[in-house]
């Protein structure tokens, strides 16, 4: 069992990256390995994971013993990685970069990232600098930021000239977060969710919105969700360690919402989040 080609979007800098990926948040470094291969193995062909979750050793073991850590097949694969907020700064995050890419085998990553803004302790221009430089020797493909908002994103382009080509956000239907996302798309910077359900406490959102949907489509209610974010155009990295939900999580281009069904998803947005807020929060 496995589901259909995954379309890509192009991001500003031209790189490509499949729309769906598989997040590794939360799955020690010793079972991320087996939750890579089997996602590999179903067809996925975007792995998104970080210093901060420890287990960058197990996703560079999955890509060795599946074939795409090196050679042609690397080529085939996106794999992002993203840098400890304790280790912003121009020297440390080039050494920082060296552990990491040691760890996942494989030459070069497809996006680095900064991982959150620390606007209390702002060292992005450095980290920018750091990142352009492996950029420019071939080690990074793309360059990207997590959990920017506006003010962050413009003070990064005064300092640097540029923008990102991806801001990986929280959002799902409960926070739309709808100002950062028309801020991105005015500046040509993709959007990419976390926490696409909300951990999955949206699957259940709206009175029963969603599973009205699902019933409608005979679909899951994770599908419809991830199905809307599909339509927004928006990247997204659901998680899952079970082979059967991940296939079900990438199973998303057989249906499609109807308008009045995609606007009442629009609605359920509030005014709560389920992670952390990035004016105050450092991911050490």
């Amino acid at each position: 069992m496995t589901f259909g080609p995954i379309p890509d979007i192009t991001l500003a800098d031209g790189s490509r990256i499949p729309q769906i990926g598989l997040g590794v948040l939360r799955i020690d470094d010793e079972h991320t390995a087996p939750v890579v291969e089997s996602a590999i193995a179903a067809g996925y062909r975007h792995i998104d994971t970080a210093a901060g979750y420890n287990n960058e050793g197990g996703v560079g073991k999955a890509l060795s013993d599946s074939g795409y850590a090196t050679g042609e097949k690397r080529g085939e694969i996106w794999v992002t990685t993203k840098l400890r907020d304790s280790e912003q700064g121009y020297d440390s995050a080039l050494k920082a970069f060296d552990r990491q890419i040691g760890l996942l085998r494989t030459d070069y990553v497809d996006m680095y990232m900064i991982h959150w803004p620390t606007p209390f302790d702002w060292r992005s221009d450095e980290v920018w600098r750091a990142f352009v430089r492996l950029r420019d020797e071939g080690r990074v493909r793309t360059l990207g930021v997590c959990n920017f908002l506006p003010e962050n994103l413009d003070r990064l382009h005064e300092e640097t000239g540029e923008y990102p080509t991806v801001n990986q956000i929280e959002l799902h239907p409960t926070w739309q977060q709808r100002e950062v996302v028309a801020y991105c798309k005015e500046h040509g910077i993709a959007v990419e969710a976390y926490s696409p359900m909300a951990r999955g406490a949206d699957l259940d959102a709206g009175d029963g919105v969603i599973g009205r949907i699902a019933e409608a489509h005979g679909v899951s209610h994770a599908q419809v969700i991830l199905r809307w974010h599909i339509e927004n155009g928006t990247i997204i990295i659901p998680k899952s360690t079970h082979t059967e939900r991940q296939i079900e999580n990438a199973s998303l281009f057989d249906f499609a919402l109807t308008d009045e069904e995609h606007a009442a998803i629009d609605a359920l947005d509030g005014p709560t989040r389920a992670g952390h807020d990035p004016r105050t929060f450092s991911y050490s």
